[in-house]
């Protein structure tokens, strides 16, 4: 193995998820502020009112969030679990393909909620729907060869051990 192919090495998948799973409780910080601050600009009265606005602006939040905090390598949970996120070859991302990362990081997601829609399935069930794909998503990055997650190998990012 080459010192540049050692250096690109994944984190495990124990160590990527930890991450991730830290990464959500700080998100918690994030996203109660972002809706604070949304209901407080729109002069929200009900917990329903203006929801598809909320949820965009949440999501637009996140974007910068991570795009910015991904262009300079990473974030605080990233810091923690001492992991980078990295081009194919291992240089800093731009701002553009830390927003392509971000756009297609949705796949941890996005599946199950879309499939629950038309079905119109209760609170639980969607939950474990999303958590089921979420495992299937995780485990599927034993099929990359370099053990990327997919949405990294769709987006030419990587994840790597960053001591």
């Amino acid at each position: 193995m080459t010192d540049l192919s050692a250096q690109l090495q994944a984190p495990s998948l124990a160590r990527r998820l930890a991450c991730w799973f830290y990464e959500g409780m700080l998100l918690f910080g994030v996203v109660f502020i972002a809706g604070y601050l949304f209901s407080t600009l729109s002069q929200t009265r009900h917990a329903m009112d203006y929801r598809l606005g909320l949820q965009a602006f949440v999501f637009l939040i996140l974007g910068i969030y991570f795009t910015w905090f991904w262009s300079r390598g990473q974030t605080l949970a990233m810091k923690t679990w001492h992991i980078r996120a990295v081009d194919r070859d291992g240089k800093r991302l731009t701002q553009t393909k830390a927003l392509q990362r971000y756009l297609l990081s949705w796949l941890w997601f996005l599946p199950p909620l879309l499939l629950t829609r038309p079905f119109d399935l209760p609170a639980p069930q969607v939950g474990l729907l999303t958590v089921g794909w979420v495992v299937v998503w995780a485990l599927l990055s034993r099929f990359h060869p370099q053990r990327q997650f997919w949405h990294d190998a769709l987006a030419g990012t990587r994840l790597v051990s960053a001591p």
